[in-house]
């Protein structure tokens, strides 16, 4: 499906929600009204999941969502993890993880099209790093969650749940940044052959 150069539509006005919601959910965090923030992540998410659906059911795929889609989504979860880790309710390590990887991503794709690449025409995401965002998600509600429903309860479920999220989002991470990491050395156009560089840009 061609991408539109029209910016105005119902999935962009979603994922603009989406990065609006961010700083909110970022404010409530912080004063500790967990319902509030978790209902706050669960719209953002649900923007996630609602714009691509009705980008492909009413073809208003654009250039512009393409491009803003997967930053709203980054800035949304390494804002998430950042907050957790903060707290604690995380393991540092994770978010270091989680943050490296997308600013690996950032960056690796700033030098692509430096060098001449067309990454809007030759990157694509990986369904393994679709999984990986859907497992951040999960393992986000799932702590926010625990913490505002059953912070004064003993219950053995909850941890299990979430470590083995914790285990999950850390394994998808590191997998779906060395697939991206092994695909943009195959893009990059070999030095002195214009042939090669102008083939990429095809």
């Amino acid at each position: 499906m061609r991408l539109s150069d029209r910016n105005w539509t119902i999935p962009n006005l979603l994922t603009i929600f989406r990065v609006l919601l961010t700083p909110v959910f970022v404010v409530l965090f912080m004063q500790e009204r967990l319902y509030s923030a978790l209902l706050t992540f669960g719209a953002a998410g649900l923007t996630d999941a609602l714009d691509g659906t009705i980008a492909r059911i009413l073809h208003q795929r654009s250039r512009l969502g393409a491009m803003l889609d997967p930053l709203a989504d980054k800035t949304l979860l390494v804002t998430s993890f950042i907050c957790l880790a903060i707290k604690g309710w995380i393991p540092g390590w994770l978010a270091v993880v989680v943050v490296s990887r997308d600013v690996i991503i950032v960056g690796g794709l700033a030098v692509l099209s430096f060098s001449g690449v067309e990454i809007k025409e030759r990157i694509h995401p990986i369904l393994i790093s679709k999984i990986n965002t859907m497992a951040q998600m999960l393992l986000i509600l799932a702590v926010l969650g625990g913490r505002a429903f059953f912070a004064d309860q003993e219950t053995m479920t909850l941890p299990l749940v979430t470590n083995g999220l914790v285990a999950v989002v850390a394994v998808l991470s590191v997998v779906s940044g060395v697939f991206y990491i092994l695909e943009w050395f195959g893009l990059f156009p070999n030095d002195g052959k214009n042939g090669n560089s102008n083939h990429h840009r095809q």
